[in-house]
């Protein structure tokens, strides 16, 4: 019995707002904005600390700042007074809340690497959520962005969450296998929601024991 559904998208796809419908529909519990704050509790921090780093890589200057503080006598001495919001603790902690809220079930959640913790859950259903760039950018337009800035946007945050999935789950974003669905969202939210509703009691049906 399916009852968790992963959501993973394209920046800009609209796959929050689908996300939310999908959960609204099922009458789940939607773990998206609500996953975050999860995260920054267990991490005792703020939530924007956490929404600036999830799901992208520290900087490489950070990276190299953080080899020293655990490889070196002085850093050893200093690590231990210094709370450190980086992508590690993220990842850790997203972890422990994704696998958590699949233990509860009845939920929609949104990416934070939940399609690769969830990879081995047979109640898990995986989808991703893409779009044309001009969808996107159309999407986030919409959402009060200029459209230099939602270019970029759309072009550069993918390239953080691509690099992202291969550093801790080894993978090429979006790694096609790990889905049991992908889907445009040029046709429609409400087509979507549908076309993941029908695809899951299908996939069920056909699970079911005769």
């Amino acid at each position: 019995m399916i009852n968790v559904i992963t959501i993973d998208r394209e920046y800009g796809s609209g796959a929050a707002d689908i996300a939310s419908r999908l959960a609204d529909r099922l009458g789940w519990k939607l773990w998206d904005g609500l996953l975050t704050e999860e995260i920054a509790r267990i991490m005792d921090c703020d939530c924007r600390a956490v929404e600036e780093r999830e799901e992208r890589r520290d900087a490489l200057h950070y990276r190299l700042f953080k080899a020293f503080m655990r490889g070196s006598y002085e850093g050893t001495l200093n690590a231990q007074r210094v709370k450190m919001v980086d992508a590690d603790c993220i990842r850790e902690a997203s972890e422990k809340v994704v696998l958590e809220a699949a233990k509860q079930g009845n939920c929609v959640i949104v990416g934070r690497g939940s399609a690769y913790y969830l990879q081995s859950n047979p109640a898990a259903f995986h989808v991703f959520v893409y779009a044309p760039l001009e969808e996107k950018v159309q999407r986030l337009r919409s959402m009060g962005r200029s459209e230099d800035e939602a270019y970029l946007l759309a072009e550069t945050v993918d390239q953080d969450r691509a690099a992202y999935i291969k550093q801790y789950f080894e993978v090429e974003w979006p790694a096609r296998h790990n889905y049991h669905l992908m889907i445009n969202s040029s046709l429609g939210d409400e087509t979507v929601v549908d076309v993941i509703l029908d695809s899951v009691a299908f996939l069920q049906k056909v699970d079911a024991p005769r």
